[in-house]
């Protein structure tokens, strides 16, 4: 999931970069989410500092602040280097530092024509998405599932298991940091997964690399976020 992150110290302004943002995500059903919009740069930068996801940052260059938006950048690019950077500025002629400042900004876009800011919107976010899905592809292993008309990429050292639903035909992905319901089934999964995924109960399939505890015991197994799941005596030899 890629986090967007929005800084522009002018609140209308703000407000309606954010509600481009959020229609075209709802719209075109991105695997996104809106984590921070804020006026303060350094606001900011203290949530990018704590996040660990990719993130894509629309950043005015004029924040009226002792840092603009292409020092904001710098330090940005610090904490996420692949992440994705876009300018939205009323100041064309501010174009032109963006290479000066060395951010690798992915566009640069112009605040006073808002039909064209809504398609450089638009462009930026379905590319990035596009660019971030090739990358993770080519640097981890990923699993790609179908969920509410979206196409989903979970890396697999994200997933601590895989839970039957209690819906008809439905498995739950629990990931280090949030919950997907798909359709699929257990011995669907075992057939398509790699050999870190163990099937310990006839309800739960479990990434062994996430694993904190085995409780033999209780028959319990703790994942590394305090997650939990059940354990049955027939598979509890092979832990």
């Amino acid at each position: 999931m890629l986090n967007i992150f929005v800084c522009e110290d002018n609140p209308p302004q703000r407000r309606a970069i954010v509600e481009i943002i959020q229609n075209i995500v709802l719209i075109e059903e991105l695997d996104m989410r809106l984590v921070l919009d804020a006026g303060d740069p350094y606001a900011l930068l203290e949530e990018v500092r704590a996040n660990r996801n990719t993130g894509i940052y629309f950043l005015d260059i004029d924040l009226n602040s002792d840092i603009n938006g292409l020092k904001l950048a710098q330090q940005i690019r610090l904490s996420d280097p692949r992440g994705f950077i876009i300018f939205i500025t009323a100041h064309s002629e501010l174009s032109y530092m963006t290479f000066q400042y060395r951010v690798e900004a992915m566009d640069f876009v112009l605040k006073d024509n808002p039909a064209e800011m809504k398609v450089k919107i638009h462009e930026c976010l379905l590319n990035a998405m596009e660019r971030y899905t090739l990358q993770t592809n080519r640097t981890h292993k990923v699993y790609t599932l179908e969920a509410g008309g979206r196409k989903i990429s979970v890396d697999y050292d994200d997933i601590l298991f895989f839970e039957t639903s209690s819906n008809i035909h439905k498995v739950i992905l629990h990931a280090k940091d949030r919950q997907i319901e798909f359709s699929s089934t257990m011995k669907e999964l075992a057939g398509t997964l790699d050999d870190n995924f163990v099937r310990c109960h006839r309800s739960f399939l479990v990434n062994k690399k996430n694993i904190r505890e085995v409780d033999a015991k209780n028959r319990m197994i703790s994942f590394n976020n305090g997650e939990t799941c059940l354990m049955s005596t027939r598979m509890m030899k092979g832990f």
